[in-house]
């Protein structure tokens, strides 16, 4: 008889339950792999203390990093066909969408909500990566239509936050048509004289990049953010060259004129309430008198 593996084991497992220990309570940063606290991470703004690195947020804490007091009412989305192809690869579509309904509790990757942004009306629309990588289908395009027409009967700013692999392939020519449709859309606020901004999260790439996510009045970039429409190993296969190491990041495009500005994501509802301040006439304080 072994008394250590008999006796001692269990005793110390019997006061050592594994179900006792939350499977959540550290994550790994995805840049330094530094090991972090979750709820140190989450008060944080799920942005790595060590590197500074700003991973992956939710939509709930991105609206509520962004809304004054954390205070907004959700929009209610328009019902969009389901599988209009009825499309299979391993499985079939139908089934690939109840999946992640049930795994993020909504109907599709996108989030609509209006409040107020530093005392300045806004309509947010926020992208959710973890429903099909944030891809854009009819449902995506009918959210942001939704979006832009809120704005407008509204008098609010119109604010994106795409992060999205692309177009949704399950959805083929029908995904590809929401890119003109989202244009359109984000156009009718700019005739309406009211400010279009776009906040360009890790990634935002593909056929939204090539459509709405690039046409802001203002385009503002976390740090880091992979920015662009092909991946950059395809473009060094078809150009037959090397990139340079950070190209396609937000400081790249910065330094090459393609975006606004990049903001650390603890001052990015300050930022945008200095925006929106600043772009909205009836702020004016002559427009009081």
């Amino acid at each position: 008889m072994n008394w250590l593996t008999n006796f001692v084991r269990p005793k110390i497992q019997a006061l050592m339950h594994k179900n006792e220990v939350p499977d959540n309570l550290w994550d790994k940063c995805d840049a330094c792999e530094h090991m972090l606290f979750h709820r140190d991470l989450v008060e944080n703004s799920y942005v790595c203390h060590y590197c500074q690195n700003h991973m992956r947020m939710s939509v709930q804490d991105r609206l509520d990093s962004l809304f004054d007091n954390k205070t907004y009412v959700k929009a209610p989305l328009p019902k969009a066909i389901t599988d209009p192809l009825n499309f299979r690869d391993s499985k079939r579509y139908v089934d690939r969408l109840k999946e992640y309904r049930q795994k993020t509790g909504r109907d599709d990757a996108i989030v609509v909500a209006s409040g107020k942004i530093g005392g300045q009306q806004a309509v947010v629309a926020v992208f959710d990566f973890s429903f099909m990588g944030g891809s854009m289908g009819i449902a995506v395009g009918e959210g942001i239509l939704t979006a832009a027409d809120l704005a407008i009967n509204t008098h609010s700013a119109l604010i994106i936050v795409p992060s999205s692999g692309g177009a949704r392939m399950q959805e083929g020519v029908l995904a590809l048509m929401q890119m003109p449709r989202t244009t359109i859309a984000v156009e009718k606020v700019r005739e309406a004289g009211l400010p279009y901004i776009v906040i360009l999260t890790n990634p935002t790439t593909g056929g939204v990049s090539a459509s709405f996510a690039m046409l802001g009045d203002i385009a503002i970039a976390e740090p880091q953010a992979i920015i662009g429409f092909a991946g950059a190993r395809v473009i060094e296969e078809t150009i037959r060259q090397k990139l340079p190491e950070s190209f396609q990041r937000a400081e790249y495009l910065l330094d090459h004129g393609m975006i606004d500005m990049v903001i650390h994501r603890h001052k990015m509802a300050e930022t945008l309430g200095r925006i929106l301040s600043m772009l909205n006439p009836r702020s004016s304080p002559s427009m009081g008198r």
